[in-house]
């Protein structure tokens, strides 16, 4: 396993398993973010966002559809993207910090809790879901 350090980031692939990317923590980033790097595309979310939606997914008790979509496009309800998103998470919103990249986060953020071993995630080539562990 990776350390999530931008010497040894987290090697990941989309649930879809379509795309490569990767991510680490950024410690010194203040609030501490999670950088996600997807080609030459960097989003960033904060770094609460894997216990929050590990806490989440429990109190979900379930499969969760993550209904991954872009900032400018809205989520389904009652899915990842959705939490990530809401005034009633922990942060009151977004979980994205870069202003035009803070969508995607049902997309990038399951492979992670799934890699750390609190979640599952379906690899189906669409309509995927998670749950926690």
């Amino acid at each position: 396993m990776s350390a999530g350090t931008k010497e040894d980031p987290w090697n990941l692939t989309t649930p879809p398993g379509t795309s490569e990317y990767f991510m680490y923590k950024d410690e010194s980033a203040d609030p501490p973010v999670i950088v996600c790097q997807v080609g030459s595309t960097k989003l960033m979310y904060l770094s609460q966002a894997i216990d929050d939606l590990h806490t989440w997914l429990k109190a979900q008790g379930d499969w969760v559809p993550l209904g991954a979509s872009d900032e400018g496009k809205e989520p389904a309800a009652g899915t990842v993207e959705a939490w990530g998103r809401s005034e009633s998470n922990p942060v009151g919103g977004w979980y994205g910090t870069r202003k035009g990249y803070r969508g995607r986060f049902g997309m990038y953020m399951p492979p992670l809790l799934e890699a750390l071993g609190l979640a599952e995630v379906t690899h189906d080539p669409r309509n995927n879901s998670m749950r926690a562990i």
